[in-house]
């Protein structure tokens, strides 16, 4: 498999030398185009996903209400959403809206894990505009994850998708997917209960996620088989948790014992990242497998949570350099429309390594979202 992008249509603005200085107005400018090009991005079919959905959908309703709605388009719903909140990007809210009035009149597919990811930015929306239609939809969502989400052994969040069952298993995608959903809504409602869970929910997949010898988490876990698949240090998954953790702490509030295991956690994770970064800045796909190819919204992923976790004050400084060293190659992966590319499509649990190793190269609304939050927040260190 190609191992970076050859056609990099985008000037790159480190042509020989990848210490350069790269400065806010080049920042905003990628910023803008991660922008303009979003909506070709986020209302593209996933063909792929749609075919397998013909045999394979587990509520057996219309798949047409899956198309624009499932984990991919959360995550990149979530990237506008802190755009406008952060940089008074009023063009990203005005699509923000349309976007979801729009779903909500088709009507929603049936509730899983990735179904869950878009309620996230539907949460602050309701909150942030005032909205009871968006908040009635948020609260029966949040009421079905407490009653009727099908669980693991121990009261895990079974990782059911549209498509599938993964019966007894916890992926490390859950926690960004669903939890923090939860847990805002949890904030939002003064429900002790909602947030309660997702504490809980934090505690259980660190517990069988995160590799004691590396700090780096599994992809997954089985209760069936108790193993963890094949034991993958997969990139995208890790970034869920690099991003997930201080998004969580920042949403829920939480402290004692239960945000010191979370922090320490991201401590150890972000210090074994940094060991494993590439020379120009990337991280590969499979984190400890150089062979495997470098991998952009990891790399975005992985350079958002640790600027995150040093402006919170949770990160060493060394993290900040480690993050910012990667701009220079995420930038050479996007093309001149503001497409990013080098980004690894939609990955389930693997059975062994190869599998990982070939997972195919497409655009994505995730791949576009991780370049937006990363840059956005790089722009806090740059004067």
């Amino acid at each position: 498999m190609e191992q970076m992008v050859r056609n990099r249509k985008m000037k790159r603005i480190m042509e020989n030398d990848m210490n350069s200085t790269i400065g806010r107005t080049d920042l905003w400018k990628a910023i803008d185009l991660y922008v303009s090009s979003f909506e070709k991005i986020l209302y593209e079919e996933d063909t792929t996903f749609m075919e397998g959905m013909k045999e394979k959908c587990l509520a057996h309703d219309d798949i047409r209400k899956y198309q624009f709605w499932e984990w991919t388009q959360g995550v990149g719903l979530y990237g506008f959403w802190k755009l406008y909140k952060e940089q008074g990007r009023k063009e990203c809210l005005e699509k923000l809206l349309a976007y979801y009035d729009a779903r909500l009149a088709d009507g929603l597919p049936a509730k899983n894990v990735n179904t869950t990811a878009p309620m996230l930015t539907l949460s602050f929306l309701a909150e942030d505009q005032k909205r009871e239609d968006y908040a009635k939809v948020c609260r029966e969502w949040a009421e079905w994850i407490m009653e009727s989400f099908p669980r693991t052994r121990e009261g895990g969040f079974q990782h059911m998708t549209s498509d599938s069952l993964n019966n007894q298993q916890l992926w490390d995608d859950t926690l960004f997917m669903t939890v923090l959903f939860l847990a805002n809504m949890g904030r939002i409602e003064g429900e002790k209960s909602w947030k309660e869970e997702a504490e809980y929910q934090f505690l259980l997949h660190l517990k069988y996620l995160a590799d004691r010898r590396s700090g780096l988490w599994y992809h997954g876990w089985s209760f069936e088989e108790n193993s963890n698949f094949a034991q993958a240090l997969w990139g995208r998954g890790n970034c869920w948790i690099t991003a997930a953790i201080p998004e969580f702490l920042e949403i829920s509030h939480c402290e004692g014992s239960v945000r010191r295991m979370l922090e320490e956690a991201l401590k150890r994770q972000a210090e074994a990242l940094t060991g494993y970064q590439d020379a120009d800045g990337m991280w590969h796909t499979l984190i400890d497998d150089p062979q495997s190819y470098p991998e952009a919204s990891a790399t975005c992923g992985f350079g958002y949570g640790m600027l995150k976790g040093v402006h919170m004050g949770i990160l060493e400084e060394g993290c900040r350099s480690s993050a910012l060293k990667a701009i220079a190659p995420i930038l050479s992966c996007t093309d001149e429309t503001g497409v990013l590319h080098q980004v690894s499509y939609g990955t389930a649990v693997g059975r062994d390594l190869d599998f990982y190793r070939s997972i195919p190269l497409k655009p994505m609304p995730y791949g576009q979202a991780l370049a937006m939050l990363f840059l956005a927040e790089a722009m806090k260190d740059m004067d």
